[in-house]
């Protein structure tokens, strides 16, 4: 609501050109509420606006554009005034935007960039999608350990402008291999005692990331340790960037969002739930769906297989759905734990064994709970034809026991499959709901006729 109240009065600026207007509107406000006054402006329209900010105001508000109208303005947009907007961009910022513009757009745009700028794009684009590189900046500061204090603040003085942060200044040799860190609040600090060799105060025990580790366990590290940053290093230990706390927000957000979906059988989407094609959708949730679908069917085999037993104790159809939604609740339970305990890093693949003992215990006590629950419900069934005459106690001594080992059975396996999946390089989150319930659906009915087989008949 508030945002429209703003758009008449911007075009009516656009229309008369007033520049001055215009300026200040770029320059009032923090940047990302100036990006979101224009929402609703077309991505001409917003590139004509942003026309009047300086250079450096107007990379700031483009980074708070949503990702389809930077990709309409860099693609629409004069090559020349495309390339200085980009040069002006954070370094992983422009290679995050360039990567969903059109490939040889691309290509055409690169000529217009300076040179160190194109070298630094061309070398973050080469990472693998989803590893630290691909989300690293190379805009840090770093000295050598042989400056002093007041050299190194002279440094960082000149070097300030190119910056992302200076939360840490990274100590490095000749060759560019980690030595240590020194943290701003140290080197103001230290500004009583200039001479002061940095390597005198830096800090040598480091928590570095390999350009090549998967972008989930830098987040796992920077949570862990508390950084505002944290350094990614090549084979070598050479220093080639730094991934800040706000990179690690939006990764953090991205593996959430895509556990999400996968806990519920659904292909991760990229776009917005809204902007999504419906045959997108469909075939995102049709893979999955489908495949559980055909497992489902096997719960039919087993139904066939014990046909005689139902005919004569129908009773026992009635605790189907109990018992397979007993079984389906606490393997989802199971897994859902597992698979976030394995995200926050606090459950290894060596710790299986620990896992299952845990799980075991758990899921007998839970069992025992709903067992007895289970066995008085199956005791207060009616005395009718629908027993074929077996015993009530023996049958609710049947319906108690199914219930037990069939969430024994539910939690183990719950427990284990992420373990497993991982281990074959599988994502955890696809051990979801709908496939262990899957799972535990078939298992479970073949549990309850075959203890039905062995007390009633």
């Amino acid at each position: 609501m508030v945002n429209t109240l703003y758009l008449p009065e911007l075009r009516e600026m656009l229309a008369e050109n007033d520049s001055a207007e215009l300026r200040e509107f770029c320059t009032a406000l923090h940047a990302a509420r100036t990006a979101e006054f224009m929402e609703g402006l077309t991505p001409t329209e917003a590139w004509e606006v942003l026309k009047h900010a300086d250079r450096e105001t107007r990379a700031e508000i483009f980074g708070y554009f949503d990702r389809d109208k930077q990709v309409e303005i860099i693609e629409t947009g004069d090559r020349t005034e495309m390339g200085q907007l980009i040069a002006n961009l954070p370094n992983d910022d422009r290679v995050d935007v360039l990567n969903h513009v059109e490939p040889e757009i691309v290509v055409e745009l690169l000529p217009f960039v300076p040179e160190i700028d194109r070298r630094d794009i061309l070398r973050l684009s080469s990472y693998a999608e989803g590893t630290a590189g691909a989300v690293m900046t190379t805009a840090l500061a770093k000295i050598g350990e042989e400056r002093t204090v007041r050299e190194a603040l002279e440094e960082i003085g000149r070097q300030a402008e190119q910056l992302e942060t200076i939360y840490y200044v990274y100590v490095v040799d000749n060759d560019d291999h980690l030595r240590g860190l020194v943290s701003a609040r140290q080197l103001v600090s230290a500004m009583g005692k200039p001479h002061t060799k940095i390597k005198d105060l830096m800090e040598r025990d480091l928590v570095t990331v390999r350009v090549d580790d998967d972008q989930e366990k830098v987040a796992q590290d920077v949570a862990r340790f508390d950084l505002h940053a944290i350094p990614v290093v090549d084979e070598e230990h050479r220093l080639i960037g730094i991934i800040t706390h706000d990179d690690v927000i939006d990764v953090m957000r991205e593996e959430a969002s895509e556990d999400v979906y996968r806990m519920a059988a659904v292909q991760p989407l990229v776009e917005n739930y809204l902007e999504t094609a419906l045959h997108s959708i469909w075939w995102k949730r049709s893979i999955w769906l489908s495949w559980l679908f055909l497992a489902e069917m096997l719960t039919l085999s087993v139904m066939v297989r014990f046909e005689s037993s139902i005919k004569e104790i129908v009773a026992l159809t009635f605790f189907v759905p109990l018992c397979i939604a007993t079984g389906g609740m606490s393997g989802t339970q199971a897994a859902t734990l597992i698979t976030r305990a394995m995200a926050l890093g606090h459950v290894a693949l060596s710790d299986w064994w620990r896992v299952i003992l845990h799980e075991l215990a758990v899921g007998v006590a839970l069992g025992v709970t709903l067992g007895a629950m289970g066995f008085v419900g199956a005791l207060l069934t009616p005395d009718s034809d629908s027993l074929g005459g077996a015993n009530p106690y023996m049958f609710a001594l049947v319906i108690s026991q199914a219930v037990m080992a069939i969430c024994v059975w539910g939690t183990m396996v719950g427990s284990m499959l992420p373990l497993a999946f991982a281990r074959f390089g599988i994502d955890p989150a696809y051990a979801s709901s709908p496939f262990v319930a899957t799972f535990v659906d078939v298992t479970g009915i073949l549990i309850l006729f075959t203890l039905a087989q062995v007390y009633l008949f």
